[in-house]
């Protein structure tokens, strides 16, 4: 299992808490605001402010919160105007990382982001992009169709690859054909629980539990920083690690 997911599932559970989840909806108001304000308010003619939609349902956004990003971007609301900006960098261990955020003060992001990486054994600023895949990422829930279903409407539709388990249906696609697949299984079974593009790694690093442990602790700090929209890093460790870093 790659990092990226090991440390989603981890970050699952943590979002539980309550200043976990106050911190997920803070991001995911900013990026409903961007991704409304790049395009059209309406999530019917813009297909990253429907994903971000998605996302907010999922998470249980209030509707109250979620008009209130709109309206941000609409003008109604005021507020900061974000960029978007991806960092990349190495944690301990030579671990790649690529870090997604959106701020309104790029000096102000890249110092912090430069401190979090050095005082956690890391260094921002190289370049690591050629390590990663970025793709096209579609989910689906278990009860959505049965595996079967799924790959034979993913392919037809221009997927790349399907993945189908217990925890549902992971579709990857090129990043163009993103919003073409999804539309098509959508028409057939209802919306996506999630459809964003991705970074996944081409190229990983095994880490044994101390090294593990100190990735994570790095990511834990980045996803807490509040421009921070996403980290993905190409790091694996065995099961037995992962158990014992999940019971500490």
């Amino acid at each position: 299992m790659a990092g990226h997911s090991q440390f989603k599932n981890i970050m699952h559970r943590k979002g539980a808490q309550d200043a976990k989840r106050a911190r997920i909806f803070a991001k995911l108001a900013r990026e409903i605001t961007v991704a409304a304000k790049q395009g059209q308010p309406d999530p019917a003619f813009n297909p990253r402010l429907r994903a971000a939609l998605a996302a907010a349902r999922q998470a249980n956004m209030t509707k109250d919160a979620v008009e209130r990003a709109i309206k941000k971007a609409t003008g109604g609301g005021g507020g900061e105007d974000y960029a978007e900006v991806r960092y990349e960098g190495r944690g301990p261990g030579g671990v790649a990382l690529i870090v997604e955020a959106l701020t309104d003060n790029r000096n102000r992001t890249a110092g912090d982001l430069r401190s979090i990486f050095a005082k956690h054994g890391g260094a921002l600023g190289e370049t690591v992009a050629f390590q990663f895949d970025r793709l096209g990422v579609l989910r689906y829930p278990p009860a959505a169709a049965s595996a079967d279903a799924m790959l034979e409407a993913a392919i037809e539709a221009g997927a790349q690859d399907v993945t189908s388990g217990e925890d549902g249906h992971e579709i990857l696609t090129a990043p163009e054909e993103l919003n073409a697949v999804r539309d098509a299984l959508e028409a057939r079974f209802g919306e996506a629980a999630g459809a964003k593009l991705e970074w996944r790694p081409n190229l990983t690093v095994s880490l044994d539990e101390e090294g593990a442990a100190a990735v994570l602790k790095l990511i834990d700090v980045l996803e807490d920083h509040d421009d921070v929209q996403q980290v993905y890093a190409n790091f694996e460790v065995s099961d037995a690690v992962m158990a014992k870093l999940s019971a500490a």
